[in-house]
């Protein structure tokens, strides 16, 4: 059935105890559905040792001659937003041969699981310097697919140029709800020049940063024929071989890549950069698991 195709193929994929380690990692996150502060009242039970004082009703509590607390039913769990870049340079390589495009949906897909079965909501902005795709958060797998598939059809090295900018600005305005933002995008961004939208986008939900990594087209060397990068078009082969322009433009990305991680960590922003689609579940655990002792 094709409506099953991405989150069934995904869950061939996966062994059991690698999805149960990854789920684990999303456990204690979100608020409890069932009791703390919220806007339903529940109950009003005896407090135990553990109990919020602030909760107790001294009202109550003198009637019965012992502390009273009021229950409340708390909000629901997060939602998840994929807040996903679509422009031209994800349709390039990434380290491991794949285009970047499919490593980051394949992250998509694995959140996009461990989400449904935890039965949280899932949207989707998506977007790039031309176009802008929301969905709004729902549950259901016929959502999820519908959505990763609209995600797979934008995310193309025939698109447009990244926007990463405008993808956030539409968070902050599209997304009501507080909700966890996981950022997708390649090496190259977060842009510096995205910092005020991190910054605002950081006070009103959880955030967390997926890059997947770029493959150099100084890398290719050892390939023969003609090298095409995304943004800049042809990469003369005698470029490629000059060890030092290689050199100076290594140390060109490394000094981008150092002032992007130091942005993030002045936001307390969480964020990996995965390589292939082989270390996305390995790499989502350390990120979550990283964003889980900062946050609790």
């Amino acid at each position: 059935m094709v409506a099953l195709s991405r989150l069934a193929h995904l869950r061939a994929r996966l062994e059991l105890p690698v999805i149960k380690k990854a789920s684990g990692q999303l456990e204690g996150r979100h608020r409890s559905i069932f009791t703390g502060h919220g806007q339903d009242f529940d109950d009003m039970v005896e407090y135990r040792p553990g109990d919020d004082p602030g909760d107790i009703d001294w009202k109550a509590s003198a009637r019965a001659g012992q502390p009273i607390i009021k229950r409340f039913q708390r909000e629901t769990n997060l939602s998840l937003i994929l807040a996903a870049d679509t422009g031209h340079s994800m349709g390039a390589l990434a380290p491991s041969g794949e285009t970047k495009a499919e490593v980051a949906i394949f992250v998509a897909e694995i959140l996009a699981f461990l989400a449904r079965n935890r039965g949280d909501l899932v949207g989707l902005v998506a977007g790039d310097a031309e176009r802008i795709r929301q969905v709004p958060a729902r549950q259901g797998t016929e959502h999820l697919e519908t959505m990763l598939r609209h995600l797979a059809s934008d995310m193309t090295a025939t698109g447009p140029p990244s926007h990463l900018s405008d993808v956030l600005k539409r968070v902050l305005t599209g997304v009501r709800r507080r909700s966890l933002v996981v950022v997708l995008t390649d090496e190259a961004r977060p842009e510096l020049g995205t910092e005020q939208d991190l910054k605002r986008l950081r006070t009103r939900h959880e955030v967390m940063v997926v890059s997947v990594a770029d493959l150099r087209p100084t890398e290719l060397t050892h390939r023969g024929g003609l090298v095409l990068d995304v943004d800049g078009g042809e990469v003369p082969d005698f470029v490629r071989r000059d060890p030092q322009i290689r050199a100076e433009a290594a140390a060109a990305v490394e000094r981008r890549k150092s002032a992007v991680r130091a942005m993030l960590r002045r936001r307390g922003i969480t964020s990996v950069v995965v390589r292939s689609s082989d270390d996305a579940v390995d790499a989502l655990i350390d990120l979550l698991g990283r964003q889980r002792r900062g946050r609790f």
